[in-house]
């Protein structure tokens, strides 16, 4: 490898970190051990995987030290050349950090981190992969290695944040259960908090709404389309057939989510088995697509079917669907946001969701009252279009600060 191929890529990822953004960091940004020796940054595309990574270079390292390098696995160099002899080179130079980007689009990439990790002990590794990635599969099982974290959507809180509306601090479950009247009347009496949930909804998901609003629902569309095109057949190696099987499944399930699915009917429509139809489902999951809910905790790989399923987040329903069921998307958000701020959340018997097996929650509009859920130990409604709730009763929205 000659010193003119490798100062190029030095070069892009100084310009990259100098042209980052600074005013708005997104809360993993601070929770992220960046000590640690290999870390995984998994998330759907459109997040902010990259600019998590240019923030932290520099903040940690400014924008000209050329101890830490960032590469884009999906540039055309590496078609011509070997990451590994890259990480040998930065490492001979006085190269202490290694940030690889987007790195399912390397072939045997756990084999490649792998073998850096064990051969350069003191080079710090940073990768970001789809959220489709299956992080314990195939050869070179890193579990033991790496310390992982998701970056997922936006929440409420880092949009109001994000549009310089609003800086508050996030808050647990618990007390937005116990104290959620107080916390609402501190909000509601800085904000409009009902007129900006609403512009939330629409498109405040994913960072790059910024880059034009009007565009938004386009872009997330060509987002999703890059999606199942190119991260779904790199990671699963799946034919042209199944990719559009499973473009066909997503339109199917957006226009009628959430639902208890008939899955024998949707495979018939498909025209696939059931084998295949549940791989597909399961990779929609994986890839920030779709919620699947079940009535018992059991992961991806061991469900068999869902008994709800649900699109990931309710942009995804406005940029799919021409018709919003309103019913919809507030069970939408809702899930999105327990979810994303790590809470364990199943289908109940009585009421719309069950949260760490302790919390029952019925959601409505700001009529709801408790009917199937009166009189069960903690128990709440979560009422739309209302500022403040009262006893038991708390706004929708206010579960978009938890994280």
């Amino acid at each position: 490898m000659e010193e003119k191929d490798v100062l190029r890529l030095y070069e892009t990822s100084r310009r990259l970190v100098h042209e980052t953004p600074m005013a708005f960091h997104r809360q993993l940004l601070s929770v992220v051990n960046w000590g640690s020796r290999l870390i995984c940054i998994k998330g759907a595309k459109g997040t902010g995987k990259t600019t998590l990574l240019l923030q932290h270079i520099r903040e940690a390292f400014g924008d000209a030290d050329d101890k830490c390098l960032f590469v884009s696995l999906d540039n055309l160099w590496f078609a011509a050349h070997d990451v590994i002899d890259l990480a040998d080179w930065h490492w001979k130079h006085g190269g202490t950090h290694l940030f690889l980007d987007e790195v399912h689009h390397l072939k045997s990439w756990q084999t490649i981190v792998k073998n850096i990790y064990d051969s350069y002990p003191s080079l710090n590794v940073v990768y970001t992969g789809s959220s489709m990635l299956q992080l314990e599969s195939k050869g070179g099982d890193l579990s033991r290695r790496r310390v992982p974290y998701t970056l997922t959507c936006l929440s409420f809180r880092e949009y109001l944040k994000f549009e310089g509306v609003l800086d508050f601090k996030p808050c647990s479950l618990a007390d937005i259960l116990e104290n959620h009247r107080a916390i609402a009347s501190e909000i509601v009496g800085k904000v409009r908090i009902l007129e900006h949930f609403w512009r939330y909804l629409k498109h405040g998901c994913y960072p790059f709404y910024k880059e034009g609003v009007a565009e938004f629902d386009i872009r997330l569309s060509e987002t999703v389309n890059q999606i199942l095109e190119i991260d779904y057949p790199t990671i699963d190696d799946v034919s042209v057939a199944t990719i559009v099987k499973a473009k066909k499944m997503l339109m199917v399930l957006a226009e009628s989510v959430p639902q208890t699915p008939r899955m024998a009917q949707l495979y018939r429509e498909l025209e696939t088995d059931r084998n295949q139809g549940l791989k597909i489902l399961k990779a929609l999951a994986r890839a920030g697509l779709l919620q699947l809910l079940s009535s018992q905790k059991v992961s991806l790989k061991d469900m068999s079917r869902p008994d709800k399923i649900f699109l990931d987040n309710v942009n995804l329903m406005h940029a799919l669907v021409r018709d919003v069921d309103t019913g919809c998307a507030r069970e939408t958000f809702f899930l999105n946001q327990l979810r994303s701020a790590g809470f364990e959340v199943t289908y109940p018997i009585q009421g719309d969701f069950l949260v760490d097996g302790k919390w029952l929650f019925e959601v409505g509009g700001k009529g709801k009252k408790f009917g199937q859920i009166a009189d069960i130990p903690d128990s709440f409604v979560v009422a739309d279009d209302i500022e403040v709730g009262i006893g038991s009763k708390i706004p929708l929205w206010l579960f978009g600060f938890m994280y």
